[in-house]
Protein backbone atom coordinates (compact mmCIF):
# COMPACT_ATOMS: atom_id res chain seq x y z
CA UNK A 1 0.00 0.00 0.00
CA UNK A 2 1.16 3.20 -0.88
CA UNK A 3 2.80 5.54 1.84
CA UNK A 4 2.19 8.53 2.75
CA UNK A 5 5.21 9.89 1.98
CA UNK A 6 4.91 8.81 -1.63
CA UNK A 7 1.52 10.27 -2.23
CA UNK A 8 2.48 13.84 -1.30
CA UNK A 9 5.39 13.27 -3.47
CA UNK A 10 3.40 11.84 -6.58
CA UNK A 11 0.64 15.05 -5.83
CA UNK A 12 3.52 17.88 -5.65
CA UNK A 13 4.92 15.38 -9.53
CA UNK A 14 8.19 15.19 -7.54
CA UNK A 15 8.56 11.34 -8.36
CA UNK A 16 11.51 12.21 -9.96
CA UNK A 17 14.87 12.43 -8.15
CA UNK A 18 15.62 15.19 -9.85
CA UNK A 19 13.12 17.08 -9.44
CA UNK A 20 12.84 16.06 -5.95
CA UNK A 21 16.26 17.51 -4.59
CA UNK A 22 15.34 21.53 -5.51
CA UNK A 23 12.18 21.26 -2.97
CA UNK A 24 14.44 19.19 -0.33
CA UNK A 25 17.29 21.75 -0.34
CA UNK A 26 15.04 24.55 -0.04
CA UNK A 27 13.48 22.93 3.07
CA UNK A 28 16.47 22.22 4.32
CA UNK A 29 17.60 25.87 4.02
CA UNK A 30 14.75 27.37 5.40
CA UNK A 31 15.19 24.88 8.39
CA UNK A 32 18.99 25.97 8.69
CA UNK A 33 17.80 29.38 8.94
CA UNK A 34 15.21 29.31 11.49
CA UNK A 35 17.52 26.91 13.89
CA UNK A 36 20.84 28.36 12.80
CA UNK A 37 22.22 24.96 11.97
CA UNK A 38 24.24 25.56 9.16
CA UNK A 39 24.82 21.80 8.73
CA UNK A 40 21.65 21.41 7.83
CA UNK A 41 22.31 23.07 4.50
CA UNK A 42 24.30 20.14 3.55
CA UNK A 43 22.18 17.62 3.45
CA UNK A 44 21.69 16.66 -0.29
CA UNK A 45 19.76 12.41 -0.68
CA UNK A 46 21.49 10.52 -3.11
CA UNK A 47 19.38 8.78 -5.99
CA UNK A 48 19.80 5.34 -4.08
CA UNK A 49 18.48 6.77 -0.64
CA UNK A 50 15.53 9.09 -2.45
CA UNK A 51 14.60 5.71 -3.90
CA UNK A 52 14.46 3.76 -0.58
CA UNK A 53 12.22 6.27 1.00
CA UNK A 54 9.92 6.94 -2.13
CA UNK A 55 8.92 3.01 -2.23
CA UNK A 56 9.08 3.08 1.18
CA UNK A 57 11.92 0.49 1.95
CA UNK A 58 13.82 2.94 3.94
CA UNK A 59 13.03 6.10 6.05
CA UNK A 60 15.35 9.08 6.74
CA UNK A 61 17.50 8.96 9.43
CA UNK A 62 18.27 12.09 12.17
CA UNK A 63 18.37 15.49 10.54
CA UNK A 64 16.51 14.68 7.12
CA UNK A 65 13.94 13.21 9.61
CA UNK A 66 13.26 16.81 10.63
CA UNK A 67 13.60 18.73 7.39
CA UNK A 68 10.72 16.47 5.92
CA UNK A 69 8.75 17.20 8.85
CA UNK A 70 9.23 20.59 8.13
CA UNK A 71 8.44 20.97 4.65
CA UNK A 72 5.83 18.27 4.59
CA UNK A 73 3.93 19.16 8.31
CA UNK A 74 4.13 15.28 8.79
CA UNK A 75 5.75 13.12 11.87
CA UNK A 76 8.31 10.13 9.66
CA UNK A 77 5.75 8.10 11.39
CA UNK A 78 2.87 9.52 9.50
CA UNK A 79 4.91 9.70 6.23
CA UNK A 80 5.77 6.20 6.41
CA UNK A 81 2.25 4.87 7.03
CA UNK A 82 -0.42 4.03 4.38
CA UNK A 83 -1.10 7.28 2.84
CA UNK A 84 -5.30 5.92 3.17
CA UNK A 85 -5.34 5.54 6.76
CA UNK A 86 -3.90 9.03 7.82
CA UNK A 87 -6.13 10.75 5.09
CA UNK A 88 -8.88 9.33 6.39
CA UNK A 89 -8.13 9.74 9.86
CA UNK A 90 -7.30 13.87 9.47
CA UNK A 91 -11.03 13.80 7.28
CA UNK A 92 -12.60 12.43 10.75
CA UNK A 93 -10.26 14.53 12.72
CA UNK A 94 -9.57 17.93 11.01
CA UNK A 95 -8.18 19.20 14.47
CA UNK A 96 -6.42 15.99 15.16
CA UNK A 97 -2.10 15.74 14.47
CA UNK A 98 -1.82 15.51 11.36
CA UNK A 99 -0.89 17.78 8.64
CA UNK A 100 -4.68 19.33 7.86
CA UNK A 101 -3.96 21.93 11.17
CA UNK A 102 -1.19 21.83 13.46
CA UNK A 103 1.51 20.98 10.92
CA UNK A 104 0.22 23.15 7.72
CA UNK A 105 0.26 26.33 10.75
CA UNK A 106 3.80 25.31 12.07
CA UNK A 107 5.12 24.90 8.52
CA UNK A 108 3.74 28.48 7.97
CA UNK A 109 5.10 29.90 11.13
CA UNK A 110 8.72 28.89 10.15
CA UNK A 111 8.27 30.02 6.96
CA UNK A 112 7.20 33.84 8.58
CA UNK A 113 10.08 33.48 11.04
CA UNK A 114 13.03 33.26 8.78
CA UNK A 115 11.87 36.16 6.59
CA UNK A 116 11.34 38.14 10.38
CA UNK A 117 14.78 36.90 10.65
CA UNK A 118 16.17 38.24 7.77
CA UNK A 119 14.26 41.78 8.51
CA UNK A 120 15.66 41.67 12.20
CA UNK A 121 19.33 41.51 10.52
CA UNK A 122 18.43 44.23 7.86
CA UNK A 123 17.45 46.36 11.33
CA UNK A 124 20.26 45.94 12.89
CA UNK A 125 22.42 46.56 10.33
CA UNK A 126 20.94 49.29 9.53
CA UNK A 127 20.17 50.57 13.00
CA UNK A 128 24.23 51.37 13.74
CA UNK A 129 24.53 54.39 12.40
CA UNK A 130 27.38 56.65 12.16
CA UNK A 131 30.29 53.59 12.44
CA UNK A 132 29.46 49.78 12.10
CA UNK A 133 28.85 48.19 15.43
CA UNK A 134 29.75 44.86 16.48
CA UNK A 135 26.14 43.14 15.18
CA UNK A 136 26.45 44.16 11.80
CA UNK A 137 30.01 42.48 11.50
CA UNK A 138 28.92 39.59 13.41
CA UNK A 139 25.98 39.17 10.78
CA UNK A 140 27.89 39.53 7.55
CA UNK A 141 30.80 37.22 9.09
CA UNK A 142 28.26 34.25 10.01
CA UNK A 143 26.63 34.83 6.66
CA UNK A 144 30.82 34.36 4.94
CA UNK A 145 31.39 31.30 7.32
CA UNK A 146 27.67 29.53 5.93
CA UNK A 147 28.50 29.91 2.69
CA UNK A 148 32.53 28.78 2.89
CA UNK A 149 31.09 25.96 4.47
CA UNK A 150 28.42 25.17 1.47
CA UNK A 151 29.77 26.56 -1.50
CA UNK A 152 31.67 22.74 -1.66
CA UNK A 153 28.81 20.50 -1.01
CA UNK A 154 25.61 22.33 -2.54
CA UNK A 155 24.81 23.12 -6.36
CA UNK A 156 25.71 26.76 -7.40
CA UNK A 157 21.76 27.76 -7.23
CA UNK A 158 21.22 27.09 -4.03
CA UNK A 159 23.66 29.77 -2.59
CA UNK A 160 24.54 31.96 -5.61
CA UNK A 161 21.84 35.04 -4.53
CA UNK A 162 22.92 34.89 -1.26
CA UNK A 163 26.50 34.97 -2.15
CA UNK A 164 26.27 38.24 -4.47
CA UNK A 165 23.64 39.88 -2.15
CA UNK A 166 26.45 40.05 0.85
CA UNK A 167 28.96 40.76 -1.50
CA UNK A 168 27.30 43.36 -2.00
CA UNK A 169 26.82 44.11 1.46
CA UNK A 170 30.26 44.14 2.44
CA UNK A 171 31.35 46.62 -0.51
CA UNK A 172 28.27 48.71 0.41
CA UNK A 173 29.88 48.97 4.04
CA UNK A 174 33.24 49.46 2.61
CA UNK A 175 32.15 52.15 0.11
CA UNK A 176 30.11 53.79 3.05
CA UNK A 177 33.00 55.63 4.94
CA UNK A 178 31.85 54.26 8.30
CA UNK A 179 34.90 52.46 9.09
CA UNK A 180 36.70 52.36 12.38
CA UNK A 181 40.72 51.56 11.90
CA UNK A 182 40.43 48.41 13.68
CA UNK A 183 37.39 47.19 10.85
CA UNK A 184 39.32 47.76 7.46
CA UNK A 185 41.13 44.65 8.17
CA UNK A 186 38.28 42.37 9.11
CA UNK A 187 35.78 43.54 6.70
CA UNK A 188 39.03 43.41 3.71
CA UNK A 189 39.10 40.06 4.90
CA UNK A 190 34.99 39.23 4.01
CA UNK A 191 35.95 41.22 0.79
CA UNK A 192 38.30 38.90 -0.19
CA UNK A 193 36.42 36.14 0.66
CA UNK A 194 33.23 36.79 -0.58
CA UNK A 195 35.00 37.79 -4.10
CA UNK A 196 36.84 34.93 -4.25
CA UNK A 197 33.97 32.77 -3.65
CA UNK A 198 32.51 34.94 -6.69
CA UNK A 199 34.61 34.25 -9.00
CA UNK A 200 34.98 30.79 -8.44
CA UNK A 201 30.96 30.41 -9.14
CA UNK A 202 31.67 32.19 -12.28
CA UNK A 203 33.95 30.30 -13.34
CA UNK A 204 32.00 26.95 -12.67
CA UNK A 205 29.30 28.74 -15.17
CA UNK A 206 31.76 28.88 -17.85
CA UNK A 207 32.30 32.83 -17.29
CA UNK A 208 36.39 32.79 -16.84
CA UNK A 209 36.28 36.92 -17.80
CA UNK A 210 34.01 37.53 -15.21
CA UNK A 211 35.33 35.04 -13.08
CA UNK A 212 39.26 37.01 -13.50
CA UNK A 213 37.37 40.25 -12.76
CA UNK A 214 36.11 38.85 -9.67
CA UNK A 215 39.40 37.06 -9.22
CA UNK A 216 41.50 40.38 -9.64
CA UNK A 217 38.92 42.22 -7.00
CA UNK A 218 39.55 39.58 -4.81
CA UNK A 219 43.30 40.37 -4.74
CA UNK A 220 42.82 44.33 -4.26
CA UNK A 221 40.89 43.32 -0.93
CA UNK A 222 43.51 40.77 -0.13
CA UNK A 223 46.29 43.23 -0.48
CA UNK A 224 44.04 46.34 1.68
CA UNK A 225 43.77 43.53 4.51
CA UNK A 226 47.52 42.91 4.39
CA UNK A 227 46.43 39.20 4.62
CA UNK A 228 49.58 37.21 3.15
CA UNK A 229 47.75 34.14 3.05
CA UNK A 230 44.60 35.68 1.35
CA UNK A 231 46.78 37.57 -1.51
CA UNK A 232 48.41 33.86 -2.10
CA UNK A 233 44.73 32.35 -2.52
CA UNK A 234 43.52 34.72 -4.73
CA UNK A 235 46.39 34.40 -7.38
CA UNK A 236 46.15 30.62 -6.71
CA UNK A 237 42.17 31.46 -8.35
CA UNK A 238 43.49 33.23 -11.09
CA UNK A 239 46.05 30.23 -11.94
CA UNK A 240 42.40 27.96 -11.33
CA UNK A 241 40.07 29.62 -13.60
CA UNK A 242 43.53 30.04 -16.13
CA UNK A 243 43.62 25.65 -16.12
CA UNK A 244 40.36 25.69 -16.77
CA UNK A 245 40.20 28.22 -19.60
CA UNK A 246 42.84 26.05 -21.25
CA UNK A 247 45.71 28.80 -20.56
CA UNK A 248 48.45 26.88 -18.80
CA UNK A 249 51.12 28.79 -19.20
CA UNK A 250 48.75 31.35 -17.34
CA UNK A 251 48.12 29.37 -14.73
CA UNK A 252 51.69 27.71 -14.18
CA UNK A 253 52.74 32.11 -14.18
CA UNK A 254 49.91 32.38 -11.60
CA UNK A 255 50.88 30.06 -9.49
CA UNK A 256 54.64 30.82 -9.23
CA UNK A 257 53.55 34.73 -8.44
CA UNK A 258 51.43 33.30 -5.53
CA UNK A 259 54.28 30.70 -3.88
CA UNK A 260 57.33 33.34 -4.55
CA UNK A 261 54.55 35.40 -2.32
CA UNK A 262 53.73 32.93 0.28
CA UNK A 263 57.27 31.72 1.19
CA UNK A 264 57.19 32.48 4.54
CA UNK A 265 53.57 31.10 5.05
CA UNK A 266 52.77 27.72 7.03
CA UNK A 267 49.12 27.11 6.06
CA UNK A 268 48.05 24.98 3.32
CA UNK A 269 48.37 27.47 0.67
CA UNK A 270 51.42 27.38 -0.13
CA UNK A 271 50.61 23.26 -0.74
CA UNK A 272 47.62 23.86 -3.24
CA UNK A 273 49.96 27.19 -4.87
CA UNK A 274 52.52 24.25 -5.96
CA UNK A 275 49.53 21.51 -6.41
CA UNK A 276 48.36 24.12 -9.17
CA UNK A 277 51.88 24.93 -10.85
CA UNK A 278 52.07 20.80 -11.05
CA UNK A 279 48.87 20.53 -13.45
CA UNK A 280 49.57 23.72 -14.74
CA UNK A 281 53.01 22.51 -16.15
CA UNK A 282 51.37 19.11 -17.16
CA UNK A 283 48.66 20.61 -19.17
CA UNK A 284 51.72 22.14 -20.53
CA UNK A 285 53.45 19.03 -21.52
CA UNK A 286 56.34 19.88 -18.95
CA UNK A 287 56.89 16.57 -16.98
CA UNK A 288 60.50 18.08 -15.34
CA UNK A 289 58.60 20.88 -13.66
CA UNK A 290 55.58 19.42 -13.02
CA UNK A 291 57.45 16.52 -10.93
CA UNK A 292 59.16 18.84 -8.89
CA UNK A 293 56.25 20.93 -7.94
CA UNK A 294 54.82 17.55 -6.85
CA UNK A 295 57.61 17.08 -4.56
CA UNK A 296 57.59 20.83 -3.37
CA UNK A 297 54.19 20.32 -2.58
CA UNK A 298 55.04 17.34 -0.75
CA UNK A 299 58.02 18.80 1.38
CA UNK A 300 55.51 22.04 2.31
CA UNK A 301 52.73 19.47 3.43
CA UNK A 302 55.22 18.38 6.32
CA UNK A 303 55.55 21.74 7.09
CA UNK A 304 51.99 22.74 7.45
CA UNK A 305 50.71 24.70 10.69
CA UNK A 306 46.91 25.24 10.13
CA UNK A 307 46.05 29.16 9.79
CA UNK A 308 43.13 30.78 9.98
CA UNK A 309 42.14 29.75 6.44
CA UNK A 310 42.39 26.48 7.25
CA UNK A 311 40.50 26.67 10.54
CA UNK A 312 37.60 28.46 7.98
CA UNK A 313 37.57 25.53 5.49
CA UNK A 314 35.74 25.00 2.65
CA UNK A 315 37.85 26.26 -0.34
CA UNK A 316 39.79 28.04 1.78
CA UNK A 317 41.98 24.96 3.08
CA UNK A 318 43.58 22.33 0.85
CA UNK A 319 43.71 18.81 2.41
CA UNK A 320 45.75 16.09 1.94
CA UNK A 321 42.70 14.06 -0.33
CA UNK A 322 42.50 17.07 -2.50
CA UNK A 323 46.69 16.85 -3.04
CA UNK A 324 46.48 13.60 -3.82
CA UNK A 325 43.93 14.65 -6.35
CA UNK A 326 46.03 16.84 -7.99
CA UNK A 327 49.01 15.05 -8.16
CA UNK A 328 46.60 11.91 -9.89
CA UNK A 329 45.69 14.66 -12.29
CA UNK A 330 48.96 15.75 -12.96
CA UNK A 331 50.34 12.46 -13.43
CA UNK A 332 47.19 11.39 -15.91
CA UNK A 333 47.94 14.98 -17.93
CA UNK A 334 51.83 13.53 -18.17
CA UNK A 335 50.30 10.10 -19.66
CA UNK A 336 51.65 7.95 -16.96
CA UNK A 337 50.41 4.74 -16.42
CA UNK A 338 50.64 1.48 -14.44
CA UNK A 339 49.35 -0.35 -10.93
CA UNK A 340 50.73 2.85 -9.05
CA UNK A 341 49.14 5.70 -11.05
CA UNK A 342 45.73 3.59 -10.65
CA UNK A 343 46.26 2.55 -7.18
CA UNK A 344 46.80 6.40 -5.94
CA UNK A 345 43.34 7.16 -8.16
CA UNK A 346 41.47 4.43 -6.53
CA UNK A 347 43.06 5.82 -3.11
CA UNK A 348 41.89 9.55 -4.44
CA UNK A 349 38.33 8.17 -5.78
CA UNK A 350 37.81 6.92 -1.97
CA UNK A 351 38.66 9.60 -0.10
CA UNK A 352 36.00 12.07 -1.28
CA UNK A 353 33.33 8.55 -1.67
CA UNK A 354 31.97 9.60 1.77
CA UNK A 355 30.24 12.82 2.05
CA UNK A 356 30.03 13.56 5.71
CA UNK A 357 33.58 13.92 5.81
CA UNK A 358 34.98 17.73 6.20
CA UNK A 359 37.20 17.95 2.84
CA UNK A 360 34.31 16.19 0.61
CA UNK A 361 33.04 18.53 -2.16
CA UNK A 362 31.31 16.99 -5.29
CA UNK A 363 33.53 19.00 -7.63
CA UNK A 364 36.37 17.10 -6.51
CA UNK A 365 34.79 13.61 -6.53
CA UNK A 366 33.71 14.15 -9.89
CA UNK A 367 37.24 14.88 -10.81
CA UNK A 368 38.85 12.24 -8.70
CA UNK A 369 36.72 9.91 -10.44
CA UNK A 370 37.08 11.31 -14.12
CA UNK A 371 41.15 10.69 -12.85
CA UNK A 372 40.16 7.04 -11.70
CA UNK A 373 38.39 6.67 -15.78
CA UNK A 374 41.20 8.42 -17.46
CA UNK A 375 44.20 6.02 -15.53
CA UNK A 376 41.84 2.77 -16.39
CA UNK A 377 41.59 4.01 -19.53
CA UNK A 378 45.46 4.51 -19.75
CA UNK A 379 45.71 0.55 -18.84
CA UNK A 380 42.82 -0.82 -21.31
CA UNK A 381 40.37 -0.68 -18.83
CA UNK A 382 37.79 0.03 -20.53
CA UNK A 383 34.99 -1.35 -18.19
CA UNK A 384 36.53 -0.20 -15.44
CA UNK A 385 36.69 3.39 -16.85
CA UNK A 386 32.65 3.36 -17.33
CA UNK A 387 32.53 1.78 -14.36
CA UNK A 388 34.48 4.68 -12.56
CA UNK A 389 32.67 7.46 -14.62
CA UNK A 390 29.13 6.47 -14.09
CA UNK A 391 28.52 8.40 -10.98
CA UNK A 392 29.86 11.58 -12.79
CA UNK A 393 27.53 11.08 -15.39
CA UNK A 394 24.73 10.80 -13.19
CA UNK A 395 25.23 14.01 -11.68
CA UNK A 396 22.02 16.24 -12.26
CA UNK A 397 22.77 19.25 -14.53
CA UNK A 398 23.16 21.84 -11.79
CA UNK A 399 26.00 20.14 -10.87
CA UNK A 400 27.69 19.93 -13.98
CA UNK A 401 30.19 23.01 -13.45
CA UNK A 402 32.94 23.72 -15.63
CA UNK A 403 35.61 21.84 -14.39
CA UNK A 404 33.79 18.80 -14.19
CA UNK A 405 32.67 19.44 -17.72
CA UNK A 406 36.27 19.69 -18.83
CA UNK A 407 37.04 16.58 -17.00
CA UNK A 408 34.45 14.37 -18.44
CA UNK A 409 35.58 15.77 -21.78
CA UNK A 410 38.92 14.47 -21.53
CA UNK A 411 37.51 10.90 -20.82
CA UNK A 412 35.85 11.50 -24.27
CA UNK A 413 39.02 12.46 -25.89
CA UNK A 414 40.88 9.57 -24.50
CA UNK A 415 38.80 7.16 -25.35
CA UNK A 416 38.69 8.62 -29.05
CA UNK A 417 42.41 7.10 -28.62
CA UNK A 418 41.77 4.35 -26.88
CA UNK A 419 42.57 0.76 -28.64
CA UNK A 420 39.19 -0.31 -27.51
CA UNK A 421 37.60 2.76 -28.99
CA UNK A 422 35.38 1.04 -31.20
CA UNK A 423 33.71 -1.74 -28.38
CA UNK A 424 30.23 -0.72 -27.31
CA UNK A 425 30.56 0.07 -24.18
CA UNK A 426 33.47 2.71 -25.53
CA UNK A 427 31.37 4.35 -28.30
CA UNK A 428 27.99 4.00 -25.79
CA UNK A 429 30.23 5.97 -23.43
CA UNK A 430 31.42 8.47 -25.53
CA UNK A 431 27.56 9.44 -27.22
CA UNK A 432 26.56 9.63 -23.21
CA UNK A 433 29.52 11.83 -22.46
CA UNK A 434 28.73 14.46 -25.52
CA UNK A 435 25.04 14.72 -24.55
CA UNK A 436 26.37 15.11 -20.95
CA UNK A 437 28.51 17.86 -22.12
CA UNK A 438 25.46 19.63 -23.93
CA UNK A 439 23.65 20.32 -20.81
CA UNK A 440 26.34 21.97 -18.76
CA UNK A 441 28.09 25.56 -18.85
CA UNK A 442 29.78 26.73 -22.22
CA UNK A 443 33.66 25.99 -21.84
CA UNK A 444 37.07 26.34 -23.91
CA UNK A 445 38.38 23.50 -25.74
CA UNK A 446 39.10 19.77 -23.44
CA UNK A 447 42.23 19.18 -24.54
CA UNK A 448 45.79 20.64 -24.66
Amino acid sequence: MKKLFRHLLDERELRDHRAFLPAFRRAAHELAQIEDEPSLRRLDPALTTFEGWYYGHRQPQRDARRVLRHWLGYSVEALWSPADTVLAHERESPAGDGRATTGAVLDEMRRTAAMAAQRAADFAMGAEHGLIGPETLAIVTDKVAAIVEDYPRVPLSVIWQEMAATQDQVFRLLDGGRIQPSQGRDLGVLATILSFHMAKGSNDMGEPRQAMTQARAAGVAAQWAGHTGLVGLTLGLKSLISYWSNQPGQALHYARQGAAHCTESRGTVSVWLASLEARAAALLGDGQSATAALTRATDLRRRVQPDDLDRLGGLLTFPEAKQLYYEVETRVLLNHSGTDVITSAEQAAAAFADSETAHWAFGDQAGAQCNLALTRLHNDQLDGAAEAARPVLDLEPTRRNLGIVVSVGRVATALTHSPARDARTARDLHQEIEAYSSTAPSRPALTR
